[in-house]
């Protein structure tokens, strides 16, 4: 019973990690009021609620980890440049 159940777990486990995606491209646009960026390939993500805005400028090459997520692209974490 108990190598069932971690084999479910593992299985779930590998799932979820499976649809994380990623992103790389410009800043386009910024919209401070629903806090979302778009790239220059015209997709826009959300940010998380505790990310510093004033950390990012329209041009900054950026690369994104987002899960879509009831039609939305919502970052996990993105890499800016140094």
């Amino acid at each position: 019973m108990r190598t069932l159940i971690g084999a479910l777990c593992a299985a779930f486990l590998m799932t979820t990690a499976a649809l994380a995606a990623e992103a790389e491209g410009k800043i386009k646009a910024i919209d401070q009021d629903n806090q979302t960026i778009t790239l220059d390939d015209g997709k826009s993500y959300k940010l998380p609620g505790e990310f510093d805005m004033d950390s990012i400028k329209p041009g900054m090459e950026v690369l994104l980890a987002y899960d879509e997520i009831e039609g939305q692209n919502l970052i996990t974490d993105m890499q800016l440049p140094e």
